[in-house]
């Protein structure tokens, strides 16, 4: 009887701590994945543009590029999580 009592009371249970702790290590862990994604993008154009120097306006160019694409969809993650944190 004990038993059905604590299974009850756990469908009662409010979750809002677990979305606002998941929301957070999601915005953290996109803050990194983008920091992470954008540096290995100018770790490759700086080799490429020391292999060829000629390239390096075109590279810039690329680079900076895909870091707005990573930095806009970055930036909407973040949203998204903190969002599921502040409608917890």
């Amino acid at each position: 009887m004990e038993l059905l009592n604590v299974a009850a009371q756990a469908a009662q249970t409010d979750f809002s701590f677990f979305v606002v702790i998941a929301g957070v290590i999601g915005a953290v862990g996109v803050a990194f994945a983008a920091a992470w994604g954008i540096s290995t993008i100018a770790k490759s154009a700086m080799e490429a543009s020391a292999r060829q120097p000629e390239i390096s306006a075109d590279a810039r160019t690329s680079v900076t590029l895909t870091c707005a694409f990573i930095d806009g969809v970055a930036l909407l993650c973040a949203v998204v999580c903190l969002l599921a944190v502040v409608t917890a």
